[in-house]
């Protein structure tokens, strides 16, 4: 269909990649998605007059490449109001490559960017070899009960000094395994930036006393600010 300009409906598309999913960067995911939505033939709300129209997406927290999820949210904005099945089957057998549509929600067309509204992050780490369980559960009440945790990351290509514990939410081992699997919350703050899972196993490295190496990430879910405390 032929992209039309006043947008009518705003869907809420629940999504999962696969860890070996083709990486791309935000910008190319974002490409990949648009593509999507323009060979599904729904009658999409333009981003501003470009030529060809682009659909007017919005996603909830870029993912990072080789990091699997289980429960993204995508935004995407119709011109026109049509049921759920129609949006399904219309978008199902086009998403990318390693994607896959979860569910879908009819979201109040006026509400904020979904951006702004996710507030934290819970991931899935499974650790490599055989670390001791035991030795690990300990390391994470260490963790929570720390006052700071100094860390570095690389910005602008230097180190930038800043505090982890802010951003750690909760962690705990999951399962004892093997392999050990951690359930990790970290916040997502405007200023403070993003938590991240390898940062906190990197933490747990030296609390613990010996290497702890990831085998594999997942995202599991994305929490809104009411919902950050809740277990």
């Amino acid at each position: 269909m032929e992209a039309r300009s006043d947008p009518a409906q705003r869907w809420r598309l629940t999504v999962g990649r696969t860890a070996d999913a083709p990486r791309l960067n935000q910008r190319e995911t974002t490409a990949a998605w648009e593509a999507t939505v323009v060979a599904s033939g729904l009658p999409f709300a333009p981003v501003g007059d470009g030529v060809p129209p682009r659909p007017r997406l919005q996603f909830g927290v870029a993912l990072p490449a080789g990091v699997a999820a289980s429960a993204e949210w995508v935004d995407v904005v119709l011109a026109e109001r049509l049921p759920r099945w129609r949006v399904r089957e219309a978008l199902e057998p086009l998403v990318p490559e390693g994607w896959s549509l979860v569910d879908l929600e009819d979201v109040w067309l006026g509400g904020p960017a979904i951006g702004g509204l996710i507030a934290a992050a819970d991931y899935r780490v499974a650790l490599e070899g055989a670390p001791d369980p035991a030795a690990v559960a300990h390391a994470c009440l260490a963790l929570l009960a720390a006052s700071e945790l100094p860390r570095e990351r690389e910005k602008g290509g230097g180190l930038v000094a800043y505090d982890l514990r802010p951003l750690l939410v909760d962690v705990s081992v999951a399962d004892p395994g093997p392999p050990v699997s951690l359930q990790v919350r970290t916040r997502i703050h405007p200023s403070l930036g993003s938590g991240r899972p390898e940062e906190v196993v990197a933490a747990l490295t030296i609390s613990v006393g010996a290497e702890l190496a990831i085998s594999s990430i997942t995202r599991e879910r994305l929490l809104l600010a009411d919902t950050v405390d809740a277990r």
